[in-house]
Formats: C-alpha cells, structure tokens, sequence
C-alpha cells in the first residue's frame, strides 16, 4: 500500500491510499488498542531503547527518554553528527530517528510501499537531508517529500473541495503542530496545487502553549501545597507536563474550568479556562503576524476560499476566535485536524489521484565570501526564498570563476529574508563549512589537515564551477569542480559538525 507518514513532534500519524480512500491507520498499544497514532517518544529501559507505546509507558515509570526530538531536527545547530544524551550515554540524533522509524515501520498494520513524507515548511536543509536519511536507513522508500501545509492542501480539496469557486480559488493553510507553526497560501485549480508563498515559525508550536500551561498550574500548585518544579523531580515534572497536554487536547469551546490532576498524593488543580488563554494569547498572535503578509485581510478581491486549520495545535478554540476575530468567517477547522497532513501525503503518494503540486522554496541559500584580498566579507545569494522546487529532477545554478587563494572556504547560510542593502535578517541558520582544495598540492590532506593548512593567495589559479542542485524536497547540494583538471567534490548542505 502507498502510505503518507507525517512524523509529528508528539505524534506520527500514518493514512493509506485504498481506491481514492485514504483512512488514518491506526496502531496498537501494548495492551492492543487501537490508535490513531504512534508516540513521538524514545525511552532507555536499562540500556535498551523502546519507541511509541512502549516508550510512553517507560517515562511514566521514570525510565530517561526524549520527547519532541523533531524540534531538535529543527534547531538552528542541527547537523549530522549532531548528538543526544539519553540514559547517559550519547547517541547520534540520527541514529535516535532511524531506530524510531523503524519502529514505526514495524508497527504499521500493513506493509509500507512507496512513502511519501513531510517536513515544516521552513525546515532548514540540514532538517531535510537528515530526514530523508533517516527514512532511507530505516528500510522505508521514500518517493516524496512535502511541506507540511502543502500536504494540508491536498486534504483541504479532498474534502472541502465545494469551497471553491471560480472567484475563489486560494486556500490560506494555518498549521500549528507540536513544535513548528507553518502557513501557506495554495492556489487550487482542479488537481494542481500552486504554493504561493510560506511563512512560518520554526520555534512556536503545541509544546509552548503546554510551557504556558505547565508554568501556571506549577504557579497554582506553589500557592496551595507549596510542590515546584525542584521537588517534583524530572519524571515528576514530567508527568505534569503530560496532563497539562491531555488538559490542553480535552478543551472544547463550552468549557469554562480546567481541571488537571496531580496525582493521589494532592487535590488536582482547577484553572479557569480564560487564565489559561489569556497566558497563551501572545503565542497565538504570534501565528497571526506571521501568517498576515499571506492573507492580508481576506477581502473579498483575495480570492481566498477560506483559512485551514490544521495540526493538533489549532485544535485549541482559542485559535480559532481568534482568526475569526481578525479575518472574518471564511475560517475552516479539518475534520481531521491532527490526520490532515498525512492524509495530504497519502493523497500525493496515491497516482490515481493524478495530483500536481508546484512549491516554493522557504528559505534562501547565501554564501560569505572573502572580498579585497582578504580584508572585507561579501554575501552571494545563490538561491532566493520563494524558488520554485522542481517536481521531478533538479534546478540547477552555476557560478565560474579564477580562484585567486590555495584552498576555498565557504561559509553556507540559509535565511528568511534579506534587506535592501543585502543583509541578512530575521532567522539565519549555519547550514555548512565547505573547504575545496583549489591548490592541487592540498587534495590528499584529510578536512582537519586541510583545515590547518596555510591559506595564500596566487596568480593563475585553476578556473571553478559551483553548481548548486535544489531537489524536489528543498534540500540542496552543491558540486565544486577545478575545470581545468577536472578535480572535484560534492557537499550537502548540512553541517558535519
């Protein structure tokens, strides 16, 4: 069967392609239940890692383990030799998300074919590469990868599809997950798919608002029985912060008191569902400004069919008040609000479903580069934000020049947004040292000798070509070649460490 597997910072859901079907697949517990998810969760149970289920119940019993480890793919310093602590010993990160999908592999009620897969939107590449690698080495095959709000919008005309008119043809998609908020604008046209434009906020998602949460009721718990984060302890706090999610996911618009448990010991905490919203209003407008340059103010002349909710963080009914409060009524909640997004997968992986998706690039590629013998710095974009992503092979750009020093570093920085005078702004995230030995003489040192080597400047260097390849999944390599001896090497963009 061709399967969409959205890994989700607190949940991974699957749906399956079934002649123009595409059902959640649901996935059994420890006790054999059935459900519509497998945890986002690794534990260490006496040196030995347990995921999903098994590792749920572990970190309840206060075995050491590791939540929401796809923000960590997210970060900024991420790279491929990134590593983790858990259960005192350091584990490569990508080793950690290999195992866990291989779990989820196994765990699948029926066998995975051809996969498509996700990513948010403003994944940087290093989150990419390191999430196709992971898939590859998890035995997976993995036909397609998408940005999460892209996939939303083959579910949104799937579903919603009497939405759209010939005057409206725009879908605004809102997607807050468990780590990442993402927005997108799709124009739809039948089957085909345009991606307009994404913004997004790598660092603001579900868990935040479980923080804001969290830091009330411990505020709540100090004030009656004197209990803190400290003597709690970390399976404690733990377990706190888990009822202040499953609190969070319980909430319905009518809902007036929150009641979250704290175990036999202590009387559970009541919090007025209004104390907890007003605490989580700046995140939520947080989401607003940034999906704003997308849908301005949905007139009427924006041919906008409506905004999507989707994700398990949009979920929360303060969301939605308060997009309707600022854009109006064309606001639409999925059906299946945390499902959305691997249905949309599923719906890409099905070729019956003869679906086009043209997307965009999120974020663009710079380069420093040494300028005036040396003394100053300049900054070459090589890709703009907004790129189109190929649907199939690559787009390629090249740059040739003398090389005027023994060996080239490049400094590799990917970027939302630059300003008029050429700098960088906003979120700048390292996505690869590069060092290319342009003196023939220094192409048998290994990177940590050619590192140290001396760096000179020459007459008459070799002549060479960069030529950068954006792939179908926004991740980008590049290949650096002497011409004149035809000497070269490829890199992707993602930090070795």
């Amino acid at each position: 069967m061709r399967i969409g597997i959205d890994m989700g910072t607190t949940r991974t859901i699957a749906a399956g392609a079934d002649r123009g079907n595409y059902p959640v697949l649901r996935f059994a517990d420890l006790d054999g239940d059935q459900h519509d998810h497998f945890p986002s969760v690794i534990a260490d149970v006496d040196g030995e890692l347990v995921h999903g289920f098994a590792a749920e119940r572990a970190a309840r019993a206060g075995a050491p383990h590791l939540r929401s480890f796809k923000r960590l793919l997210g970060a900024p310093g991420t790279h491929p030799g990134t590593t983790v602590e858990l259960g005192g010993q350091e584990h490569l990160l990508l080793d950690l998300v290999t195992a866990y999908l291989v779990a989820v592999r196994e765990a699948l009620p029926v066998p995975a074919g051809q996969v498509a897969v996700s990513v948010p939107a403003h994944a940087h590449s290093a989150q990419r590469i390191m999430t196709l690698e992971a898939f590859r080495r998890a035995g997976i095959d993995v036909i397609a990868m998408l940005n999460e709000p892209s996939a939303a919008g083959f579910e949104y005309t799937h579903h919603q599809s009497r939405s759209l008119t010939s005057r409206r043809t725009r879908i605004a998609v809102y997607d807050l997950g468990g780590g990442t908020f993402d927005s997108s604008l799709v124009e739809a046209d039948g089957t085909g798919h345009v991606v307009l434009g994404s913004h997004g906020d790598s660092r603001l998602g579900g868990d935040d608002l479980d923080e804001v949460l969290l830091e009330l009721v411990l505020e709540r718990v100090g004030e009656l029985s004197g209990l803190t984060a400290d003597t709690l302890g970390p399976a404690g706090l733990a377990a706190l912060r888990e009822e202040c999610r499953a609190a969070k996911e319980r909430l319905l618009p009518q809902t007036r008191r929150m009641m979250i448990d704290l175990g036999q010991e202590h009387e559970p905490v009541i919090l007025p569902v209004e104390e907890f919203y007003a605490a989580a209003t700046p995140l939520v407008e947080r989401t607003l400004e940034v999906m704003a340059p997308l849908v301005g103010e949905l007139e009427a002349e924006s041919g906008i069919a409506g905004i999507y909710l989707v994700g398990g963080g949009s979920g929360l009914p303060l969301v939605g008040r308060r997009l309707r409060e600022r854009f109006g009524r064309r606001v639409h909640r999925s059906p299946y609000p945390a499902a959305s997004t691997a249905i949309g997968l599923a719906i890409a992986a099905d070729p019956d479903a003869d679906v086009t998706l043209a997307d965009r690039l999120s974020r663009g590629i710079s380069v420093f580069r040494e300028a005036q013998a040396g003394e100053g710095i300049t900054i070459d974009q090589v890709l703009t934000p907004d790129e189109p992503l190929p649907a199939t092979g690559v787009t390629t750009v090249t740059r040739t020049y003398t090389a005027a020093h023994t060996v080239g570093w490049f400094r590799f920085v990917e970027h939302a947004h630059r300003d008029p005078d050429g700098e960088l702004r906003g979120d700048v995230v390292p996505c690869a040292d590069v060092l290319f030995p342009f003196d023939p003489a220094l192409r048998e040192l290994d990177p940590a000798a050619l590192a140290r080597a001396e760096v000179t400047r020459r007459e008459g260097g070799p002549r060479i070509e960069e030529r950068y390849s954006l792939h179908p999944s926004g991740a980008v390599t590049v290949q650096i070649t002497d011409l004149d001896s035809g000497f070269s090497r490829e890199y992707g963009l993602a930090r070795r460490g």
